[in-house]
């Protein structure tokens, strides 16, 4: 597998240089100054307390008013104008939860443009979403939210939340994801008699750097709908929540101890569907990304939440920054892949590959091997593992990438499924072998391989059984990065620690910067 990474962007040979590897939207880093750490210390001694004291007493004055005015709701009575009574205590709510922000550090709120009507526009769509200091245009807006079911039993908070009518997410019922895309399209579709409902398409959160794939949902319905971004122009960032960095409680702290907290949120015109745009929602939710990246002066990027997963899988062979598996993963789904069927998927493809005569196949051959009939996904697939652009490819490759996308923590069952690929009669492999095997479930285009066999080979026979590599695994739940890239992670502890920090955390080069030069720089890639 003839792999050329650049980064994230990975480009066939001859095609343009790129940048060092960017940053991973969903990894946070905070490094502080000694000034900064004294200030944070002394904050912690004299601010924080009393902020977070008020913070929580404006909640728990916030509780029996919104108690009080769930009370008894219907849905008919919801889908009514506010009675004089209930737009007091909207009134009342607003101003406390003002206060609590205030509390944070949120001393002003910087607000461009102007809020749609409901009739204008039923959904707003937010981005990018980055912690849970995002809940502030919630509070400024009561727009309802679409939240897990499980939120409304929590104290005090469940109460608030179901006073803004939310729509529930059951995580115990299969077919939740369906019912709450009607729920969300009745709603739309309501001509401006429920509120509008504020989702985050992104569905999770990142550090700012790049706007994610968007999730259809929001875009369904077919109704307008009004962009809104969020900047946190703050010297130092102690906003961002994501998956690798400071835990929850940890950025509530940091954040508290910053005398003032800066948040903009920018009201972008209603974006109206065109009747392409209404038919196709995935269509529609990447032109709306791609307005809202615009104003935000970020890249987008066609990674999901599903390759952050498998980014930041904990197994023993961690993939490193410059992995291209993310894009074969891209085109596993792209293909019509299931991610409910994917290890039935592989236990097929696995048992096919060991009955055939040969390794090498053609376009053709893999066409049939899949079961998929040509196509320009199928085509880009191939392309992957052309390692020397002779129209043939290696067929062990593709299962054992296909193992890591399905099974990305369980490092050393895609190991033992390579070896029976590899091995030889005896039930050995070379070091060779190990180096075509590693390569692909690194999604690495080259990777020295030397002094790992040696250490597995004690004997130096010069090959090795799966059980010589899994004794030497488990002695060495490390060996990733103590034999195979020790020096690639120094290089890029080395970046990170050089990196000038952003307010808003430019990702430059973290995807194409257009859709034809993506399609140009198809690919000996697997990011």
């Amino acid at each position: 597998m003839k792999l050329i990474s650049r980064g994230r962007g990975c480009c066939v040979a001859g095609s343009r240089e790129r940048g060092p590897p960017p940053r991973s939207p969903f990894v946070h880093q905070l490094r502080f100054s000694p000034l900064e750490k004294a200030k944070i210390a002394i904050m912690t001694l004299t601010l924080f307390p009393i902020r977070l004291f008020f913070a929580a007493f404006m909640m728990l004055l916030a509780w029996p008013f919104a108690f009080i005015a769930s009370m008894g709701s219907d849905e008919q009575e919801l889908e009514k104008p506010l009675s004089w009574w209930r737009k007091i205590v909207d009134i009342l709510l607003k101003a406390i939860m003002r206060m609590m922000w205030l509390a944070g550090g949120f001393h002003w709120i910087n607000v461009k443009g102007r809020r749609a009507l409901p009739e204008e526009a039923a959904i707003l769509t937010v981005a990018p979403h980055s912690s849970y200091f995002d809940a502030i245009p919630v509070t400024m807006t009561f727009a309802s939210i679409v939240m897990k079911a499980e939120s409304k039993d929590i104290p005090v908070w469940g109460t608030l939340i179901k006073y803004i009518r939310p729509v529930f997410v059951s995580r115990s019922d299969q077919d939740s994801r369906r019912k709450t895309v009607e729920e969300i399209k009745r709603r739309a579709q309501s001509d401006g008699k429920w509120p509008q409902i504020m989702i985050f398409p992104e569905g999770t959160c990142t550090n700012r750097s790049c706007l994610i794939t968007f999730k259809p949902g929001a875009f369904i319905p077919g109704v307008p709908v009004q962009p809104v971004v969020l900047r946190y122009p703050n010297k130092l960032d102690t906003i961002t929540w994501t998956w690798q960095g400071p835990g929850a409680l940890e950025i509530l702290w940091l954040t508290l101890c910053q005398f003032h907290n800066s948040v903009e949120i920018e009201f972008l015109p209603v974006y109206i569907p065109s009747e392409e745009e209404r038919k196709n929602p995935v269509l529609y939710a990447n032109n709306v990304r791609r307005v809202m990246a615009e104003a935000l002066g970020v890249p987008v990027t066609d990674y999901t939440f599903e390759d952050c997963q498998l980014a930041l899988a904990e197994g023993q062979l961690r993939l490193p920054s410059d992995t291209c598996l993310l894009e074969f993963a891209k085109l596993v789904r792209s293909l019509g892949l299931k991610p409910e069927t994917l290890e039935e998927d592989l236990d097929k493809y696995t048992a096919s590959a060991m009955k055939m005569k040969k390794e090498k196949i053609d376009l053709k051959e893999f066409s049939a091997y899949l079961e998929f009939p040509v196509s320009h996904t199928l085509e880009n697939m191939f392309a992957l593992f052309d390692e020397n652009e002779d129209g043939i490819i290696d067929i062990r490759e593709f299962v054992i990438a296909l193992s890591v996308v399905c099974k990305p923590a369980k490092t050393l069952e895609t190991i033992q499924l390579a070896f029976q690929l590899y091995q030889s009669e005896n039930g050995t492999i070379t070091e060779e072998d190990l180096a075509h095997i590693l390569k692909t479930a690194m999604g690495v285009s080259q990777i020295n391989v030397t002094h790992l066999f040696r250490a597995v080979d004690e004997e130096e026979k010069g090959e090795i059984t799966y059980g010589d590599f899994y004794r030497f695994a488990e002695l060495h739940p490390h060996f990733a990065e103590d034999y195979l890239y020790a020096d690639q992670m120094e290089a890029e502890i080395g970046l990170e620690t050089s990196s000038v920090s952003v307010p808003n955390g430019i990702c430059t080069d973290f995807s194409p910067e257009n859709a034809e030069a993506k399609n140009k720089c198809l690919q000996k890639k697997l990011n």
